[in-house]
């Protein structure tokens, strides 16, 4: 008897450690499964191909949670869909009647018989259509380029050509708000691979937070490596007003939120997102009262 005892505990052991490897083998499948889960094209269920209840219960508890995590992402993603789209709407609606506006404003300014005070009103009137106009043409391009999946056109360019005709069309803009630029350029032609148009705004939009935040002047310079060119605006930052280098290329982020200067703080979001489609980079630093931000693109040598 005592034999058999033992023989039939022997079974129950080997039957228990068997079912506790196949617990553990299918325990790991069913973690290879939620890992491949993570990778958004993967859609498959968990299946548990050993007969127990307490893991059959298990997996059917991941796949509802799974399937209901597959539906909030479906709708987050629509939701963020029809939000870029209703921006870019309501941006682009509100661009033609301020166009029609400011025309009306310019006229008159040519009237001849408006009282001072007139004048005055009228003057704000233009400085607000302004701002209302910069901000719809930035809300535009930015539900543009987040919902174009086109890649920039990349090529050589002449960095050091682009950025001489930059300051030169921008010289109004800068002598108006009392800018005295610095340019630091190398000895040779500069060439850089990028996309010209997508460079030219991404200038644009950085000179915008110059005349913002620049203080009497500011400093352009190129340096070129084996590998990369870095292209940095410097200038000097009243105090107080430094802003936040960490967050600048956030999307509508401002230095001080209370300010109501017009500005959507779209402009760096819009540079850092252009430089994304070329394979270039973006980054700000600060050192005692000067701001720095620098654009950083693939360098190609001249061809010879």
């Amino acid at each position: 008897m005592e034999r058999i005892a033992l023989i039939v505990l022997a079974v129950i052991c080997a039957a228990l450690l068997g079912h506790a490897v196949a617990v553990k083998l299918q325990l790991r499948s069913m973690r290879r499964e939620l890992s491949r889960n993570l990778d958004p094209s993967y859609d498959r269920q968990l299946s548990v191909a050993l007969f127990d209840r307490s893991l059959s219960s298990l997996a059917a508890e991941i796949n509802r949670s799974l399937d209901h995590q597959r539906r909030l992402k479906r709708d987050a993603v629509r939701a963020e869909v029809n939000l870029k789209q209703s921006v870019s709407d309501i941006a682009h609606d509100l661009r033609t009647p301020m166009t029609v506006i400011k025309g009306n404003l310019q006229l008159l300014t040519q009237e001849e018989h408006l009282s001072p005070r007139g004048c005055e009103y009228l003057a704000t009137c233009c400085e607000k259509a302004d701002k209302l106009k910069e901000m719809a043409d930035a809300f535009f391009e930015l539900s543009v380029l987040e919902s174009d999946d086109t890649s920039a056109e990349l090529r050589q360019v002449n960095l050091t050509k682009v950025l001489m005709q930059f300051l030169a069309d921008s010289e109004a803009a800068i002598r108006l708000h009392g800018l005295e630029p610095q340019i630091v350029f190398p000895e040779k032609t500069v060439f850089v691979r990028a996309d010209e148009q997508m460079l030219t705004r991404m200038l644009g939009n950085v000179l915008n937070n110059i005349i913002k935040y620049a203080h009497d002047s500011f400093r352009l310079e190129v340096e070129q490596g084996a590998e990369l060119t870095a292209v940095s605006f410097s200038n000097p930052v009243r105090a107080g007003e430094m802003p936040d280098t960490e967050l600048m290329f956030e999307r509508s982020y401002r230095a001080d939120a209370s300010r109501s200067g017009g500005s959507a703080g779209l402009g760096l979001f819009i540079v850092r997102l252009l430089a994304e489609k070329q394979g270039a980079q973006v980054s700000a630093s600060a050192e005692e009262n000067v701001l720095t931000l620098t654009m950083t693109f693939p360098a190609k040598k001249a061809e010879l």
